[in-house]
């Protein structure tokens, strides 16, 4: 709730004063107290093998996240009777695969991040082993993708609505698989909520649960964010979406700056850039 959704697409397609107000407005309370946390409802995950079962939390230190890599490299490796791809696709090759600028998906509009990359490194979890649940940038855990692609997708006329973060992220060797596997662990271990730290703020994440994943790729989680405002008495939600095809995978935030509860990541905008994925990729 205190990244993606307070930065909004570039260039001068449009004007938005009132929206830009608005956004200045809200980021003022969130600043500082973002928190986040999640409601869920189903099964949260497709293909859930690859997550732990045991509940407890994946090794944090990059040493042992080097080690989980390796061995999600093997399982993954791109030989016969494994699905976790061994190449990863180039930065113009994702890029293609990617909405494009001012792209329309029904009544929402496409485009690049004004501030660059949403939720960066400098979003950090405490526990750390919850920290592919705020983000999965490079640098942020212990396998950093080869290519990713960052896009934003919201509602030109609404001041206040809902915000969308696609991000596709391409990795060498097993580093997809892991990350899912790491997802899902954080999704166990984190349930009970825990505290997003950046470089001036710390937001509150009050729960974390799964709900139903889209039903695409080889495998997919999703998950509903409880978040504590600045003042600590309201309830913001965030919700979080990520499905694994190969060597890629295709990950998508949304929030709103509202109270409200969207309910879910918009199934219009998870099924378009997959179909667009797959599409392409499929050449």
């Amino acid at each position: 709730m205190f990244g993606a959704g307070n930065q909004r697409r570039s260039g001068g397609r449009r004007s938005r004063p009132r929206r830009a107000a608005a956004l200045a407005l809200v980021g003022a309370v969130l600043t500082g107290a973002a928190a986040c946390g999640g409601d869920g409802a189903s099964d949260g995950g497709k293909g859930g093998k690859d997550a732990r079962t045991d509940g407890k939390a994946p090794a944090s230190t990059p040493a042992d996240g080097a080690q989980d890599a390796e061995s999600a490299a093997s399982a993954g490796s791109g030989e016969p009777g494994t699905s976790g791809g061994s190449g990863a696709l180039s930065q113009r090759d994702l890029t293609a695969l990617a909405f494009t600028d001012g792209e329309k998906i029904g009544k929402y509009t496409a485009g690049e991040f004004s501030l660059g990359e949403p939720q960066g490194e400098d979003y950090t979890a405490d526990p750390a082993t919850c920290q592919p649940l705020v983000s999965l940038a490079k640098g942020a855990t212990a396998f950093d993708p080869a290519s990713e692609v960052h896009r934003n997708v919201d509602v030109a006329e609404e001041m206040v609505g809902a915000t969308v973060a696609v991000q596709l992220r391409s990795y060498n060797g097993g580093g997809a698989v892991a990350v899912m596997k790491a997802l899902g662990a954080a999704g166990k271990a984190c349930a009970g909520g825990f505290v997003e730290n950046r470089a001036v703020a710390k937001g509150q994440y009050l729960k974390v649960e799964p709900v139903k994943a889209p039903d695409h790729g080889d495998e997919a989680q999703a998950y509903r964010f409880t978040i504590l405002d600045v003042k600590g008495t309201l309830k913001l939600y965030e919700y979080l979406a990520v499905v694994r095809s190969g060597a890629t995978t295709l990950s998508f935030r949304a929030d709103i700056l509202d109270t409200k509860d969207i309910g879910k990541v918009p199934e219009e905008v998870i099924t378009a850039q997959w179909k667009k994925f797959e599409a392409a990729s499929t050449r």
